[in-house]
């Protein structure tokens, strides 16, 4: 697997970035947002007065997985970047991509990394894995 790191300094022209989109979309299944709103997460990830980056992983050409992180600016009192969005492919699963991406993630991201996860998401596992703890109760406020 090839790891494609986009950032602000080295941004994906917007071909990539709807064909990026529209992976996440398809194979975050019932984990994801729609892809308005992961465009929104990609655009303020690449864009320079924001930040923070996207992590892509192609094989023989073809994206395999995906993430997208945010740099929330708050280092120091709540975690540095906040983790949006991560798939692979339905058909890569189990084969540790998720694994690579994320390291690949991590190793990029200066500061520690906040990200949500269902309880019931399989991915829970991996990130416990990675060193990820759940400290908090998350609660919200929908208005």
């Amino acid at each position: 697997m090839n790891i494609e790191l986009h950032t602000p300094e080295t941004p994906a022209d917007v071909h990539i970035l709807k064909y990026i989109s529209t992976f996440l979309v398809k194979h975050l299944e019932r984990f994801g947002d729609p892809e308005e709103h992961i465009r929104m997460a990609m655009d303020y990830a690449l864009d320079p007065a924001r930040g923070g980056f996207v992590v892509v992983g192609n094989e023989e050409g073809k994206i395999i997985g995906a993430v997208v992180v945010n740099d929330t600016k708050m280092g120091g009192y709540i975690p540095q970047n906040i983790l949006v969005y991560i798939a692979v492919d339905a058909s890569q699963r189990g084969k540790g991509i998720g694994r690579k991406l994320m390291q690949a993630a991590i190793d990029k991201a200066t500061g520690g990394i906040a990200l949500h996860v269902e309880p019931d998401n399989p991915a829970k596992k991996l990130y416990e894995s990675l060193g990820f703890t759940n400290k908090y109760l998350e609660m919200r406020l929908q208005q």
